[in-house]
């Protein structure tokens, strides 16, 4: 191909054409929308529009001479292969929170020069780091333009899905008991009203649920929130009349979605307005008016919907019984089909693995796209097959699948590594280093409050003690029928804050793993609920501790371990999980699954 004439290559020349119109000297182009949302509705996937690199997270920038994308570790083998030929260097970058970006700008961009990026996808406390950094180069940051408006000529509308109500008995809480437990934290900060933008946040609060963006259960919409009501702000046709009349019951209004900068800009000089730095726009703070005080917390129902009740938690239970009875199903006549000789690809995985599941009670699609890599391909954290690039699954190695789904009643997200043919002493040490250290944390107490920060080195001690690591966090929060990745706890290498405090409730992964560049890669995740303590910590003099039920079932492949590198009491503890996951799993599977099921769930 003459990379003269790729599409890539011709988009960063319409770029640079509109930068220099408005004259400006970098455009600074984020994986984001008005949303703050870490998957994007095709409108607003610029980035990727504009580099040709798919991941769902990395920043790029563009100069007159130069063009960089940051990535994380997750993104860089597929990052080098989409990015060839593009004139695009890739910056390799520790981790997605990384400002790597803002110091190439402050390096790249010469005093007294500008540098764009569109207020109405950038978040209020980024743009703050960038305005502070660029002040000091002595480089201007201007938010008013969007210049894909210019140069993306065919760019998708935004989606007009309908939205519907997730109701009860999934629904535990009531929209209207939601909205009272917002209105009593606002009242905590002396707030009279509270913007609302982050969808997860707004799907939780109304009890609605869209088809807006890819594998979350979201619509698009900002809310308005005051001591009497609150204003839902959505394009028009997505909510029927029916729905709108139950809404309305329950003190709810609705607008036109692109009126809610104008109801901010609206609001009244004695206001006192609750915003989330970390989940606005810098756009639509900068509605607000001068007058109107404004108060930087968290969002509430961010805090709220992290911590499933004990209800909840029934309903996820179930949900992870018919999330591990789909992978028995496929598990069992995947095997069987590799016995037979047939020819199984990657894309085979993603098929099957995926009709499993629509096999099953409550299922409403899948929670994020199947990960199914063999032996290098797994080396990949977030690799996807594609029909032009998937391999054959055929030989001898290692198969990573990690999948998930939504349901009526929760979020489901796994990962396995099966054996394929023969598996060396390299990969069951490797398999086995990682799985110590998804038990060592599995099986922790805590204090109730510990900033789950704080936790991520337990997992990752098997692994540093053999001088191994891994370029991800250990674990994300999962939400209920809402988005696979949820705040505001992580177990990660970020700098802890106090929101991040581990409470009743909250459910996360926990998925240490080892990547061999070009041979394999190991990860095993199960998805785990807080709950107090049992025996001895709970009658504990130094306050309430926590453990991790876990939550996830299917069994964890004993094919692929070295015994000699498990002690006891983790062999014991693996047992016992399997005998949970038999008991659990049985009534729910018959005939070759069945089978399945209990060969793979015996004793170590």
């Amino acid at each position: 191909m003459d990379t003269r004439t790729s599409p890539i290559r011709m988009r960063l020349a319409q770029a640079r054409e509109a930068m220099q119109r408005h004259q400006v000297d970098a455009l600074l182009v984020l994986s984001s929308d008005p949303h703050l949302s870490e998957y994007l509705p095709a409108h607003w996937q610029s980035r990727e529009w504009l580099s040709g690199f798919s991941g769902s997270m990395g920043t790029l920038v563009v100069t007159a001479d130069k063009a960089a994308l940051f990535a994380d570790s997750r993104y860089w083998t597929q990052a080098e292969a989409q990015l060839a030929g593009s004139g695009i260097v890739l910056e390799r970058i520790a981790n997605g929170a990384s400002p790597a970006h803002i110091d190439w700008l402050a390096r790249e961009v010469q005093g007294g020069g500008a540098v764009a990026v569109d207020a109405r996808v950038i978040g209020l406390a980024a743009a703050n780091a960038l305005r502070t950094a660029l002040d000091a180069a002595g480089v201007r940051l201007r938010t008013d333009l969007d210049l894909f408006a210019d140069i993306w000529g065919d760019r998708p509308a935004l989606p007009a899905a309908p939205v519907y109500e997730h109701l009860a008995p999934h629904a535990t809480l009531a929209r209207a008991d939601k909205l009272a437990q917002v209105r009593a934290a606002m009242a905590r900060h002396g707030a009279t009203h509270h913007l609302v933008s982050t969808l997860d946040d707004l799907a939780w609060l109304f009890n609605l649920r869209g088809s807006d963006v890819s594998y979350n259960p979201v619509f698009l919409a900002h809310a308005l929130i005051d001591a009497k009501g609150a204003t839902l702000f959505i394009a028009e046709g997505k909510i029927d009349a029916a729905l709108r009349a139950r809404l309305v019951a329950d003190g709810v209004r609705l607008a036109p979605y692109a009126q809610a900068a104008a109801a901010v800009a609206a609001l009244p000089a004695d206001a006192v307005l609750l915003v989330d730095p970390r989940r606005v726009t810098l756009g639509l703070r900068e509605q607000v008016p001068a007058a109107v005080r404004v108060v930087e917390s968290i969002n509430p129902s961010t805090l709220a919907k992290s911590r499933k009740s004990d209800a909840d938690a029934v309903h996820v239970r179930a949900a992870m019984e018919q999330d591990g009875a789909a992978m028995c199903e496929f598990y069992a006549a995947f095997e069987a089909a590799l016995a037979r000789g047939e020819r199984l690809t990657e894309l085979t995985v993603d098929e099957w693995l995926s009709a499993a599941r629509e096999r099953r009670a409550g299922l409403k699609g899948l929670s994020f796209p199947t990960i199914a890599g063999f032996n290098a391909n797994g080396a990949m954290p977030h690799y996807r097959a594609l029909p032009e690039s998937h391999a054959v699954i055929e030989g001898d190695g290692l198969l990573l699948i990690d999948s998930g789904g939504q349901y009526l009643g929760g979020t489901t997200d796994i990962t396995r590594v099966w054996p394929i043919g023969t598996v060396s002493a390299a990969m069951k040490r490797d398999y086995t280093l990682v799985l110590k250290g998804t038990l060592a944390l599995s099986r922790t107490r805590f204090p109730r409050g510990m900033l789950s920060p704080m936790l991520d080195a337990i997992a990752r001690a098997p692994l540093w003690a053999e001088g191994l690591d891994y370029g991800h966090g250990t674990g994300h929060g999962v939400g209920y029928f809402l988005n696979v990745h949820e705040g505001p706890q992580s177990i990660s290498q970020t700098v802890p804050d106090a929101n991040m405090a581990m409470q009743p409730g909250m459910i996360t992964s926990i998925e240490p793993g080892l990547y061999r560049p070009g041979q394999w890669g190991v990860r095993i995740e199960n998805l785990v609920l807080n709950v107090p303590a049992r025996g001895a910590a709970a009658d504990s003099s130094f306050g309430e501790f926590l453990e991790f039920e876990t939550l996830t079932l299917c069994p964890i492949d004993t094919r692929c371990i070295e015994r000699s590198l498990l002690r006891d009491d983790e062999v014991a503890w693996l047992d016992a999980y399997h005998v949970e996951v038999r008991r659990r799993l049985a009534p729910l599977v018959s005939g070759d699954a069945l089978a399945w099921l209990d060969a793979r769930t015996q004793p170590l």
